[in-house]
């Protein structure tokens, strides 16, 4: 498994600190569970993070405080600890149970499905399933979204993303997903603050009525 797209320095940083939305945090976890380069890169981060912290002098906070504040880096380190079952990256792995064949697929049209996963916190997780020959229509994001290729591969105005690649996008880009035709299909771990927006009247009606 060869990956060429990685998770950009600002999502490594705010990962490496704990401070990425629950959703974002699991496919971030999830790629890095893939991924030695980034593992390396959070490693690095965690490591000047702790030196910097070393030489700040004590400050006096309340008492709730110094739980929010570690809550987030234990849950992201609890996650890494986790283990994988074959296709899937152990961080998600007890979201997504027997695995990817074993999955309950919910039809949302022509060659496309999704299995939303349940996760307590900011922002949505799921799965999304792509035949051959078919795509998601074109469209942009009103926050940051996290695209994992868990099988298969896709391409878009970005380039073509295989297993292990992680698509880290905002809102300032707009894309079309496709999976080739005579591939085999493409099933990806994406997580997003908010919904898509979809152009189109078609389009944004097929949004509504599937609650995609």
């Amino acid at each position: 498994m060869t990956i060429t797209h990685h998770l950009d320095d600002a999502t490594l940083m705010s990962f490496a600190a704990g401070a990425l939305p629950a959703a974002l945090a699991a496919v971030a976890a999830a790629h890095t569970d893939m991924c030695p380069r980034c593992r390396r890169e959070v490693a690095a981060l965690e490591r000047l993070g702790g030196a910097v912290m070393a030489d700040l002098s004590p400050v006096a906070l309340e008492r709730s405080e110094p739980a929010q504040a570690a809550a987030l880096p234990a849950d992201r380190r609890e996650l890494s600890l986790r283990t994988g079952n074959g296709e899937v990256p152990g961080p998600i792995a007890p979201l997504v149970g027997g695995g990817l064949d074993a999955v309950a697929w919910r039809w949302l049209g022509p060659g496309v499905w999704d299995h939303p996963l349940p996760l307590t916190g900011a922002g949505k997780l799921r799965l999304l399933k792509v035949a051959p020959g078919h795509g998601i229509p074109e469209h942009g994001h009103g926050g940051a979204e996290l695209t994992l290729v868990l099988r298969g591969s896709f391409n878009d105005e970005t380039g073509r993303y295989a297993r292990g690649d992680v698509a880290d996008l905002d809102e300032t880009v707009e894309h079309q997903p496709v999976v080739p035709p005579g591939a085999s299909d493409c099933i990806c771990l994406i997580a997003s603050e908010t919904r898509e927006r979809f152009h189109g009247l078609i389009t944004r009606q097929w949004q509504r009525v599937r609650r995609f």
